[in-house]
């Protein structure tokens, strides 16, 4: 309990690892660290922190572990933190984190990142697509085989509170090659991007209760690792990608209350889901649903996925040139009929229509004179 004193962060010349979870202290994170910080761990998780962050912790450059999760502190996003050249963990979970968060500062923002926590905030704005395309460590598999790994070292191993596959559960190693993201229960707009499809080695994914929206790219079918995915709560749209259907690893999905339609597919991880995984989605239907699929359900085409470039380039010109191709198409042909009715060679077809329509209305005539004298 009570608060942490300034002079504390003087140690941290000499200290690697600063763990103070779950001690009900409170007021503000010591503003100065010292300038030849050794901290390769701060954790000061479940707490009472207040305040914001002070930016005197890019002094620490080795830290691999930065976990503040369960806090009260109110701040923007520290998008310095990206600098941090060794940083592999951020957890910023449940505190009271407002605000968009602005592109990058550098180009190799969060390079070596592989857990990204973020859940449980006020963040808004669009998804952080550019920080997440920058996250290489977790686009490339590690190859390796042997003996398991864990971050730290001899006299200690670091651990994190993760949410995997809809619990909470404490790590108490966390692999070297484990990699996920949480930025779940905020307030985050726009799409998933295309190049989601290239964090190959990301093990769980989890954007639920945000405001997600548009389609589910079927890129996603490229996390071959993925254990679990959680996009439910958003207002996706159009169908699941029969892609999603080859991730052998998918142990836990949840697509639930979104704006999904059609049939959902078949085979494999799929056909161990439960109705839950699929629930508050009105257009859905096939296995585990009640809802069977009929001819029309299963009519409904696969949605070309078009990136914002596609669609104000490439996409919307060539739809304009099939239109423009199509109107030009027709004017042509009528003004080729006219030409073909006016040339002299068929001179003949244009009297004979015109004799025979004559005909026909002398006819109409006489048969209504008739009728009308009855």
């Amino acid at each position: 309990m009570g608060t942490l004193p300034e002079c504390l962060m003087s140690f941290s010349k000499n200290l690697s690892v600063l763990n103070l979870r779950m001690n009900m202290i409170h007021g503000v994170i010591p503003r100065k660290f010292a300038e030849d910080s050794k901290l390769r761990t701060i954790d000061f998780s479940r707490n009472q922190f207040e305040g914001t962050l002070p930016p005197s912790l890019l002094r620490c450059e080795n830290l691999e572990v930065l976990d503040l999760g369960n806090n009260r502190i109110k701040d923007t996003f520290p998008d310095w933190s990206g600098t941090l050249p060794k940083l592999q963990v951020l957890v910023l979970r449940s505190n009271l984190f407002h605000g968009f968060i602005s592109s990058p500062r550098e180009a190799h923002s969060f390079s070596k990142l592989r857990i990204f926590y973020l859940s449980n905030n006020n963040l808004s704005g669009p998804l952080p697509v550019r920080y997440i395309m920058k996250l290489t460590a977790m686009m490339n598999r590690d190859k390796r085989r042997g003996k398991l790994q864990y971050m730290g070292d001899d006299y200690y191993q670091d651990s994190v509170m993760v949410t995997m596959k809809g619990l909470e559960i404490q790590l108490v190693k966390i692999l070297t090659v484990f990699t996920s993201i949480d930025l779940s229960s905020n307030h985050f707009g726009g799409k998933l991007p295309v190049d989601i499809g290239n964090l190959k080695s990301l093990k769980g994914l989890n954007f639920s209760h945000n405001n997600l929206t548009g389609y589910i790219p079927p890129s996603t079918g490229n996390l071959t690792e993925l254990e679990w995915l959680d996009l439910s709560s958003n207002k996706f749209i159009g169908r699941i990608p029969p892609e999603l259907a080859d991730l052998t690893s998918l142990a836990f999905l949840n697509l639930s209350k979104n704006q999904l339609i059609g049939p959902i597919p078949q085979g494999r991880q799929f056909n161990t889901f439960k109705s839950d995984s699929f629930a508050g989605n009105p257009g859905l239907c096939g296995f585990p649903l009640l809802e069977t699929c009929t001819n029309s359900s299963r009519e409904i085409p696969h949605v070309t996925i078009l990136q914002e470039n596609d669609t104000e380039h490439g996409g919307w010109f060539e739809w304009r040139a099939i239109l423009m191709g199509y109107g030009c198409g027709t004017v042509a042909g009528v003004s080729l009929g006219y030409i073909v009715l006016g040339s002299r060679k068929f001179e003949w077809l244009a009297g004979l229509l015109e004799r025979k329509g004559a005909n026909v209305r002398k006819k109409w005539r006489r048969n209504a004179h008739r009728s009308y004298q009855r």
